[in-house]
């Protein structure tokens, strides 16, 4: 009957430090991806956090949308800006793309 069934053979056991080894490429990959995706995207939200917190009334923004504004008012959680004479609109805060340096929008 043992020709139908091959036998089982046992296999030693390797030591410990295969274990490891082998989840070196897991860290490694880990750590690039956190140095090439995760800790640029937390640096760049924090930069954008910091320049909606230093928003104040006159400074010269555009917002996502691509609307080059002036803001005329801040709230807490919307700006209201002019986008010509006696047109203004209310954006949300976190929209703010740009701020742009005085002058800006009368140069154009």
């Amino acid at each position: 009957m043992s020709f139908f069934i091959n036998d089982a053979m046992a296999q030693t056991a390797d030591s410990g430090s295969g274990g490891i080894l082998s989840f070196l490429p897991l860290i490694i990959l880990f750590v690039v991806f956190y140095f090439l995706l995760i800790r640029p995207q937390q640096k760049k939200s924090k930069q954008h956090k910091n320049m909606v917190a230093a928003l104040k009334k006159g400074d010269e923004i555009i917002t996502n949308g691509g609307v080059l504004a002036k803001i005329t008012d801040i709230g807490e959680n919307f700006l209201t800006c002019e986008i010509a004479d006696k047109v203004e609109i209310k954006v949300q805060s976190h929209a703010v793309s740009t701020v742009l340096p005085k002058g800006t929008i009368k140069g154009l």
